[in-house]
């Protein structure tokens, strides 16, 4: 079950009169054992009443207040969201807590609906599965993607290069010899210890991820890394350092998607397009 722990505001949290260090630190350190428990799935502390604004329905109208609200012991000063088996154990994890307030204070657990609690209403499950594909859609909101580059064995090689001519940052770099755990027996080709087990770089504002792979991994079939470029000079330099030992697959040329477009496969064998951004 999910439960939202609320800690109720009083006249200083409503103030805005900051905790002291000490408790700073011990809601730190409970926040980290809530953490390595397993159940905590978020936490923030809430700014002053008087810095927020309230919404009052009725019918069709809606009325706007803004803050500071009279009511202190109806408001809420912070929260967390915990996922655990039961009320009894978050009762028990609350009386762990800290006490967050420098003067007596209370803090509230409100059991958090579950769309099956609704199935009575929700008799067809259509409700049910909406919310399954809005959390589907929230969780993919939050994914990141990279590309991640195999290089049969030159990853470093290819690493050296793009630093030197595309200005790559090499952010962190690991090799099998590294690893915190040994390869499985007869994983690697003789000699791979020392090759790049995985390593992460950026170009501009993306980042990828890199390795040498555990053999042969084959050409980089079916895609391409998009680099735009501002200058023409800087993007036709890049073009001729990609091309050299490598194969161009269209000249850098205009279109009419872009005033200067090319297509290169370099010598690592990563294809890449090189392009001016479009003309607004």
């Amino acid at each position: 079950m999910k439960v939202m722990v609320m800690v109720k505001a009083n006249k200083d949290s409503e103030a805005g009169v900051m905790p002291s260090q000490e408790l700073l630190a011990a809601m730190g350190e409970y926040n980290e054992a809530l953490v390595s428990a397993g159940i905590m799935e978020a936490g923030e502390g809430l700014k002053p009443s008087s810095q927020g604004a309230r919404v009052h329905f009725n019918g069709k109208d809606r009325t706007v207040t803004k803050g500071p609200f009279i009511e202190i012991n109806e408001l809420v000063a912070g929260y967390w969201i915990w996922k655990v088996d039961s009320l009894e154990e978050a009762i028990e994890w609350v009386k762990k807590c800290p006490n967050p307030m420098e003067e007596a204070s209370d803090i509230d657990i409100r059991p958090i609906y579950e769309m099956e609690d609704f199935e009575e209403v929700d008799t067809d499950g259509k409700c049910l599965d909406q919310e399954k594909t809005l959390r589907h859609t929230i969780a993919m909101q939050k994914a990141q993607v990279n590309n991640y580059l195999f290089f049969s064995g030159c990853c470093e090689e290819a690493l050296a290069f793009y630093q030197t001519h595309l200005g790559a940052r090499v952010d962190m770099l690991l090799r099998f010899n590294e690893s915190p755990e040994p390869m499985p027996e007869g994983m690697l080709p003789p000699g791979y210890e020392e090759k790049v087990m995985h390593c992460e770089f950026a170009i501009g504002d993306m980042t990828i991820y890199a390795s040498d792979g555990c053999g042969d991994e084959g050409a980089f079939a079916g895609f391409n890394l998009a680099l735009t470029i501002d200058s023409e000079e800087e993007a036709r330099r890049v073009f001729e350092v990609l091309a050299d030992g490598g194969t161009v697959r269209m000249p850098l040329e205009k279109t009419f998607w872009s005033p200067l477009y090319g297509q290169v496969v370099d010598k690592f064998g990563m294809g890449w397009i090189v392009m001016l951004p479009p003309v607004a």
